[in-house]
This record gives structure tokens, sequence and C-alpha cells, in this order.
């Protein structure tokens, strides 16, 4: 019978009771595209703040390792990941199976509805039926996206893509678009809370696509790198368990969108 190492045994138990695994982490680089409050934008002296960054930056305390940022433009975050550029993406993205065929994710973190914006008392809904010969604006490369061009741009829907989230809300403010998809604590934080969004609210109740939406948001990785992702479920799941989440939360949102 072969003797086991005691001292081992010991250094398992401590990675397992810690939640860091074998692998270690001399840094953890992140990539972000900073052009949707409230999960990431930046300060006007052009920190990173929002939801995803505190998010990241709690993980990475977690992990013992220290956060490097990386901007991107959104649609470019999953080929930037795989080339390398960074090992992670923490930038709202949701866990659909179109992106599981090219990248895994962590558990998932949070769900947030998502939702038309229009002038208010426009009437308008989010239906093939009211948005017929409508201009309506997403963010290049996400859900939103999706989702528009395969339910409302086959049925007479002018769905326009933009490559970040405040370009689409200018436009819509100067009314080059009738209306905007996105979710809607960022359509609060980024707009309807600002002058810029005067005589704009929410068109409809949010709309529903489980196939499209999958199942929440999570943090991006390669599929290669199993060791990060067992390493980023076990963070996310004391953070939960410890209340951080929780914390961070209430500080950028009024409703309830940890996924338990």
């Amino acid at each position: 019978m072969k003797t086991i190492n005691r001292a081992a045994i010991i250094l398992a138990l401590a990675c397992i009771s810690s939640g860091v695994v074998a692998k270690n982490l001399s840094e953890l680089r992140i990539g972000v595209e900073a052009s949707y409050p409230p999960f990431e934008s930046k300060s006007a002296s052009g920190q990173l703040q929002g939801f995803d960054i505190d998010l990241g930056n709690a993980i990475c305390a977690k992990l013992n390792t220290k956060c490097v940022w990386v901007e991107n433009a959104f649609d470019g975050l999953i080929p930037a990941l795989q080339a390398r550029k960074f090992d992670a993406i923490d930038s709202s993205m949701n866990v659909t199976e179109e992106r599981l065929h090219a990248i895994n994710f962590s558990d998932v973190i949070y769900t947030v509805p998502l939702q038309l914006v229009a002038r208010t008392n426009s009437g308008l809904l989010p239906t093939v039926e009211s948005l017929r010969g409508k201009r309506i604006g997403v963010l290049q490369g996400s859900i939103f996206e999706t989702y528009a061009k395969t339910n409302w741009a086959t049925h007479g829907v002018d769905v326009r893509s933009y490559a970040d989230q405040d370009q689409v809300y200018a436009d819509l403010a100067v009314g080059r678009l009738d209306a905007s998809l996105q979710e809607s604590q960022a359509a609060l934080d980024g707009f309807l809370k600002r002058s810029q969004g005067a005589g704009f609210a929410f068109a409809g109740a949010p709309v529903r696509d489980d196939k499209i939406f999958g199942q929440g948001i999570g943090i991006g990785v390669r599929k290669s790198d199993g060791d990060l992702k067992q390493q980023l479920d076990q963070a996310i799941a004391q953070l939960k368990a410890d209340g951080t989440f929780d914390k961070i939360a209430k500080k950028y949102f009024q409703v309830d969108v940890i996924a338990k």
C-alpha cells in the first residue's frame, strides 16, 4: 500500500477550506466593455466603476490575486479572450448556448430583465406588430442584437447595431431611433435617470426568450482553463454565502438580481 503524504493532505484541506485550488494566480486579467452603467462604466476621473467591477475585485480578493482590467469592445470580447489578451470576461455577458460553443462560463451570478425603452406615451410594445417600420437600437454583439435580429428584423423592424451603448442612447435622445433594447437596470442608470432620458420610459413588459438570453450572467473563460473556472466558481459561492454579493448588488440595484 502506498503511503499518503501528511503534509499534502493538510495543504489540500487548507485549499478547500479557503476556496483556493492548487493553481496559483499572480494576477487575473479581465476583459470589460466600460460603457454600460451600472454594470461597468468610467467615472469622471476615468476610473472603472460599476457592479461587475466591484464583483470582479471581490473575486480577485477571494483568490488572493490582483485584478488587471482590460478594456475591449463588447463584440470583440470573446475573440480577444480566445487570443489570450485576457483571462476572463466580466462584462454583463449572458451564458447562452451559442456562446458556450466558443467559451466556457462560471456558474451564473445574476439575472436582469431586458426591456424596450421609447418615448413616453409612444404606445410602442416589444412586439413585431408594434415595431414594424420602427428603428430599434441595440448593442453590437449582444443578446439584445441577437433577439432583435432573429425576432424583429425578419418582420420589417429596422434593427440598428451600435459599437457601444452610449451611442444607442445618444441616437435615441435625438430621434434617430424610435426605441432601444437593453437590460432594465442599465437603461435606468445609463439613460432614464439622466437628463438625456427625460421624456422616455420603459415600453411594455420585459422581453423573454430563454433560448437566446440563456440562464443568466456569468464570467467567461476559455474552454481549456478548467482550473480557472473551478477557482471562480468557488469564489462566487463563497461571496454569495457570506453576503458580499448581496451587499454589492444593493449598492447598484433596486431589485434582487443575484442568482440563487
